[in-house]
Parts: C-alpha cells; structure tokens; sequence
C-alpha cells in the first residue's frame, strides 16, 4: 500500500548504515551507495522540517546459538561508525543495539514517545534483518510504520523481496524516497 499520510509528529529511522555494512557490501538488489544516498535525502529533510531523524548502529549480536557462522576476529576499529554521507547532527538521536531490532533492549521507544512520535519512517540494511525486526517492533510498539522500499537493501535478494512483499504489507505501508519526501513537503 503506498504512503498515505505522514503524521505531524513523524520521525526518520535509519538503520545501520554504518561503515562495516554500508560502504563494506554492495547490497542487493539496490546498491548499498543508492541507500545511503537516499538516507541521506530523507535525513535532510527531516531535518529541515524540525523532525526527528535516529541514527541506527549495532556493535555487537545477541549470543544465542545459531546455525549460520558468525565471522571470526574482531571487526575493524570503525566499523560502528556511521557513514559520513549522513551528515549526522547534534540534534540527530544515536541509537546502538547489540541485536537485529532497533528496539529492543535500547532507548529508543522512549526517545520517541519522549518528543511525542507516532509514526516512523524506516530504511537501512539489511531489510530483511535490521529493518524487518525493527519495523516488527515498531508495529508492535504501536507505531504507524512506513518503508522507504528504496531506500534498503539486503544480502539476500530473495528475503529482500520477502520482506517486501510479504511481511511489510502487514506491518505498515510501503513507498519510495520520492513519495515520503512529496508528503514531507
């Protein structure tokens, strides 16, 4: 369903775009540089319009056992750090998790609920984990959810469009860059 509004109190989240996962994979099926180009967008004109923008970084992983292989060694000493082309500013909201969601075992609830937010836009990598798990949250924390379907990527492109298709229809709705930033104006 394309965007249909976007509240007065609406903020931008924008999840992991992070030197270690944006500018380290390419990002299918949109490349990793479109996402962050169009983050950077959506960021700047949240920004213009005094709402609030939260920055997403993860610097570690819950510790359950799983089937897929974790890398080994330590990452590199900025691996956390967000991509330059966000701009980040004072007033920007810097959440870091340990898990796949932005929500859950952070401040970021109460962030929101602190400056009166009801609706969340969401873009970042990878959709089907960072963004879904959070967009899952979101829903679940009662938040009017929408997708910048543009503006996320993965490293599967299958559970990209999973993710697309499937799972965010039920979560909130879904458009492109350009239509959140014509109902930003």
């Amino acid at each position: 369903m394309p965007a249909t509004t976007l509240d007065t109190t609406t903020a931008l989240v924008l999840i992991d775009l992070q030197k270690g996962i944006a500018a380290a994979l390419p990002g299918t099926p949109v490349p990793s540089a479109e996402v962050v180009e169009r983050g950077a967008r959506l960021a700047a004109a949240f920004r213009a319009r005094g709402l609030p923008v939260v920055l997403v970084n993860v610097t570690g992983g819950a510790p359950g056992r799983t089937q897929t292989a974790r890398p080994a060694g330590s990452p590199p000493a900025d691996w956390a750090e967000l991509v330059p082309e966000l701009g980040r500013q004072p007033g920007d909201i810097l959440v870091t998790k340990q898990q796949w969601g932005a929500f859950h075992g952070t401040n970021l609830d109460l962030e929101l609920r602190r400056r009166g937010v009801t609706q969340v836009v969401l873009a970042g990598i990878a959709t089907s984990i960072g963004v879904e798990s959070t967009a899952r949250a979101a829903y679940e924390h009662g938040y009017h959810v929408t997708l910048a379907t543009d503006a996320m990527t993965d490293l599967d492109s299958d559970a990209h469009r999973n993710s697309l298709e499937k799972i965010f229809p039920r979560l909130g709705e879904t458009d492109t860059t350009e239509a959140i930033l014509e109902l930003l104006a």
